[in-house]
């Protein structure tokens, strides 16, 4: 289990250890080559594998994947269908590739909407990769960040109904969807727009966020290494001061051996 962000200082390093995106902008990609917005969907899946590629080879250990949130299903009837059919589609074709690759594939959310045949496929994705090794990619579908908190909740009281209310950061952490993932260092976010949307509401407490106007189909290999160069730069405090941020780097590299 990884501790909170709030009650413990977490380990930090160059390279971000969770990283989650906001794929958004696909519908405009398309727009602006006068396209479906369905090409834009179907063109912003090649950036999904560029980025799970990217970050398994970075040494980045979580990626997380925001597909559909709970509020997506308010959009046009015909493009939910198509973003249904494209999650059936990348099921097929790309657990084979994740599983040779040693990427685990997890997939959060509230399956309870999801077609039996969708439902089938995430269910022997994971069980396929369960034992691998690698880069964690975990899928947010149907997923909200109230949903998620609501229902560990709920299954915090259900669990533990002895405590009456006494309840602590550390008995709710086991049922939140990304349990099994340190919180994410790094948030991003394409498309223009500066909102987190729902998405990993808890989780995010102290993540680092970027927002890029470029449009998720165009997010790239070279996107990818502006995140994490960005990344690097900021000062990562957790409530503490700069001089005690540097104090502990000096404590770190006083007590890193020489060759």
């Amino acid at each position: 289990m990884f501790s909170s962000s709030t009650i413990a200082v977490p380990k930090t390093d160059k390279v971000p250890r969770h990283v989650a995106i906001i794929m958004d902008g696909n519908g405009r990609w398309a727009r602006n080559r006068f396209l479906p917005r369905v090409a834009g969907h179907r063109r912003g899946l090649e950036a999904v594998r560029t980025t799970v590629r990217g970050c398994a080879e970075a040494g980045v250990g979580y990626l997380t994947l925001f597909a559909f949130s709970s509020e997506n299903w308010r959009r046009p009837e015909e493009e939910v269908s198509f973003l249904m059919e494209l999650f059936v589609v990348a099921l097929r074709q790309e657990v084979a590739r994740l599983h040779e690759n040693n990427i685990r594939l997890k997939v959060i959310g509230d399956r309870s909407g999801l077609e039996a045949r969708l439902v089938e496929l995430i269910t022997q994705g994971e069980r396929k990769t369960a034992g691998n090794t690698g880069l964690t990619l975990t899928i947010a579908a149907d997923y909200g960040g109230r949903w998620d908190i609501l229902q560990a909740v709920n299954k915090m009281i259900s669990e533990h109904p002895d405590k009456q209310g006494c309840y602590s950061e550390g008995d709710l952490a086991p049922f939140l969807a990304l349990s099994y993932a340190p919180e994410p260092d790094l948030f991003i976010r394409t498309g223009g727009e500066q909102r987190i949307s729902n998405f990993l509401l808890w989780q995010l407490a102290y993540t680092e966020f970027l927002f890029t106007d470029e449009l998720w189909p165009d997010f790239n290999s070279k996107s990818l290494a502006r995140a994490f160069s960005s990344y690097r730069s900021r000062e990562r405090r957790f409530g503490r001061t700069s001089e005690q941020v540097t104090d502990m780097q000096r404590q770190v590299e006083s007590k890193t051996p020489t060759r």
